[in-house]
C-alpha cells in the first residue's frame, strides 16, 4: 500500500449565526475533501488525533468550546461516535502519541489527566494562576508541558501523575520556565526522550524562546514586531514560522546559519547563549530580507508543516487553507472548502488505511471483511469527573492482544522492491557514478579545477619567495665574510710598513 499524506484541519464558527463546524480530510496534493465530520464547534489548541496504525483505527478528539463536552470520532464513519461529558469548560487539549493518556486545561488554571481506555481521572490539579492556553505532550509521552495566561511554562513528569502513592499530594512541576512577561500562546516539543530535548514556546510578549529540558535552561531568544500567536517547527529543528494574527504575517527563523571561514563555508547554530542572548527580528530587516516573511493577507488561525517541511499549511480566520513551498514562499494553492468558518487546528498525516469511503481491504489483520474486524479502534470510554478511589484500585483496561492463529503481516509488501533499490542506490551512488546529476558532476569538477589552479599559483608565490629570502641570505652572508676578512688587513699593514723602516 502506498503511503499518501493529508490535510487534516479543524473547522469552527466564530459567532452562533454562522452555523456549525466540522473536521475534514482533505488531500494535500489535489486540495479535494476526502471525509468529513460534522457536529463540532473545536476552539483552538481543543483537537487531538490518534492515527490509525496497522492494527489499530484512529480516533479524533474534540472539545467543544461552548459545553463541557468532548466530542468522539474515528476515521471508520462520519457521524459522533461518543459524547464525553467534562467536569469543566476546557480551554485546550492533547493527547499523547500513544492515546494512552488525554490531558485538558480549563479557564480556573487547572488541569485533568485520564487514561483513555479506562475513562478514570488519575489526576487533577490547579497547575496555574490563570487560564491555560496550550498543552503539549513530548514525544515519548514522559512529560506534560503545559503554558497559561500567568506567563509561566511548566513541566510535569507524566510518571509522577499517575503515581498511586502520591494522589493524596499537590504535584509538583519538573521544572518551570518563568521567563516570559506575558501570557504563553504556544509551545512545540522537539524531536528526543524526555528530558533531552529542546522546547520552543511563543508569548504576546513579542518573544519566542528555545529552551533545554535536559539543563532547565533557556537557550536563545528571538524578539519579533508583534505578539506572536502560533509556531511550526522544523522535524530536524533547523528552522520554525512565527504567525502574527494581527498582521497576517509569518516569519521564518533559521537556527542554523553559513558563515565564511578559513576560505571556506561552516554551518553554526544560531544563539545558544543563554538569557542574555537575543536576536531582534526588526521590521526594516524584514523588508530588507523579503525570504524571511510571508504576507497572507487575512488573519491567521494555525499553521503546520508537512512532513518533508516543504510546504506550509496556514488556516486562517475566513475558512481558507493557503499552501506556500517552504525553500520559494510561493503560493501553492488554496483550499476553499469551509468558507465562513475558522480553521482552528491543521495538520498533516498519513491517510489512515481505514477512512469511510477509502477503506483498503489488503491492510486487513484478518479474513473479515467487516471493517470493525478489520481494524479495532482504538477503546475509549467516558471520562470521570471525579476521582475515585475505589475504581482506581480496580481498574481495567482493555487491551487488544494479537491472534496467534494468523500470519503476521509481511510489511514489506507496502514497499515496492524495485522502487526500494531505485531509490537505495540514487542515495548511495558514489559521486563519479555515471548516474550522478550531471549538475553535482559539473560543479565537483569545477571546484577540483579551481583548487588545482590555487595550488599551482601558491606554488609560484612559493618559489618566489623562497627565491628572495636566498638571495637576501647571501647577500648578508657575504658582507659578513668581507667584513671579517678586512679587518686584521688592515691591522697588519701598519707593523709590515714600520718593519720596513726599521730594516
Amino acid at each position: 500500500m502506498q503511503a499518501q499524506e493529508v490535510i487534516l484541519c479543524s473547522a469552527s464558527a466564530q459567532s452562533s449565526n454562522a452555523g456549525i463546524g466540522s473536521i475534514t480530510i482533505h488531500d494535500i496534493q489535489t486540495g479535494a475533501t476526502l471525509a468529513s465530520f460534522k457536529q463540532t464547534n473545536a476552539g483552538s489548541r481543543s483537537v487531538a488525533v490518534l492515527e490509525s496504525k496497522s492494527l489499530q483505527g484512529g480516533v479524533v478528539l474534540a472539545a467543544q468550546t461552548d459545553k463541557t463536552v468532548l466530542n468522539v470520532y474515528n476515521f471508520q464513519k462520519d457521524q459522533l461516535a461518543l459524547k464525553i461529558i467534562l467536569p469543566e469548560k476546557p480551554s485546550c487539549l492533547t493527547l499523547d502519541k500513544t492515546g494512552n493518556f488525554c490531558a485538558a486545561g480549563t479557564a480556573q488554571g487547572r488541569i485533568y489527566l485520564w487514561e483513555t481506555a479506562s475513562g478514570i481521572l488519575f489526576n487533577c490539579w490547579d497547575a496555574h494562576y490563570r487560564q491555560v492556553n496550550v498543552l503539549r505532550f513530548t514525544v515519548d509521552g514522559a512529560a506534560l508541558l503545559s503554558g497559561g495566561d500567568d506567563s509561566a511554562v511548566s513541566v510535569w513528569s507524566v510518571s509522577r501523575l499517575v503515581n498511586n502513592e502520591s494522589q493524596n499530594e499537590l504535584p509538583t512541576p519538573f521544572c518551570t520556565l518563568s521567563d516570559h512577561t506575558l501570557p504563553v500562546t504556544d509551545i512545540v516539543c522537539g524531536i528526543g526522550l524526555f528530558p533531552n530535548c529542546r522546547v520552543l514556546t511563543s508569548s504576546v510578549d513579542h518573544s519566542v524562546k528555545v529552551w533545554d529540558l535536559a539543563s532547565k535552561s533557556l537557550l536563545s531568544t528571538f524578539e519579533f514586531p508583534s505578539p506572536i500567536d502560533s509556531l511550526a517547527w522544523d522535524l530536524t529543528e533547523r528552522f520554525f514560522f512565527a504567525t502574527c494574527n494581527e498582521k497576517g504575517s509569518i516569519y521564518k527563523i533559521h537556527l542554523f546559519r553559513q558563515k565564511t571561514r578559513f576560505s571556506g563555508q561552516i554551518v553554526e547554530a544560531v544563539g545558544g547563549s543563554g538569557a542574555n542572548d537575543v536576536m531582534r527580528i526588526e521590521n526594516d530587516i524584514i523588508e530588507a530580507q523579503k525570504k524571511r516573511l510571508i504576507q497572507v493577507g487575512q488573519p491567521i488561525a494555525s499553521i503546520a508543516l508537512s512532513f518533508a517541511s516543504n510546504i506550509l499549511l496556514v488556516g486562517t480566520t475566513e475558512g481558507s487553507i493557503l499552501m506556500y513551498d517552504v525553500p520559494s514562499h510561493q503560493h501553492l494553492r488554496t483550499i476553499t472548502a469551509n468558507k465562513g468558518l475558522s480553521i482552528t487546528y491543521i495538520r498533516t498525516m498519513l491517510k489512515p488505511p481505514d477512512l469511510i469511503g477509502h477503506v483498503n481491504l489488503d491492510f486487513r489483520v484478518g479474513s473479515s471483511v467487516d471493517l470493525k474486524d478489520t481494524i479495532p479502534i482504538k477503546p475509549i470510554v467516558p471520562f470521570q469527573r471525579m476521582k475515585d478511589a475505589k475504581a482506581r484500585e480496580a481498574h481495567e483496561v482493555l487491551i487488544m492482544t494479537k491472534n496467534r492463529a494468523l500470519k503476521p503481516i509481511d510489511y514489506s509488501t507496502f514497499y515496492e522492491s524495485d522502487e526500494f533499490l531505485k531509490e537505495h542506490a540514487f542515495f548511495v551512488q558514489p559521486i563519479t557514478s555515471p548516474n550522478a546529476p550531471e549538475s553535482s558532476v559539473a560543479s565537483l569538477q569545477s571546484r577540483v579545477q579551481d583548487l588545482e589552479a590555487e595550488v599551482v599559483r601558491l606554488k609560484s608565490q612559493l618559489g618566489q619567495a623562497k627565491g628572495v629570502n636566498d638571495a637576501m641570505w647571501d647577500t648578508v652572508v657575504h658582507r659578513l665574510v668581507g667584513q671579517g676578512k678586512g679587518d686584521p688587513q688592515e691591522k697588519d699593514q701598519p707593523s709590515r710598513k714600520r718593519g720596513r723602516i726599521g730594516t
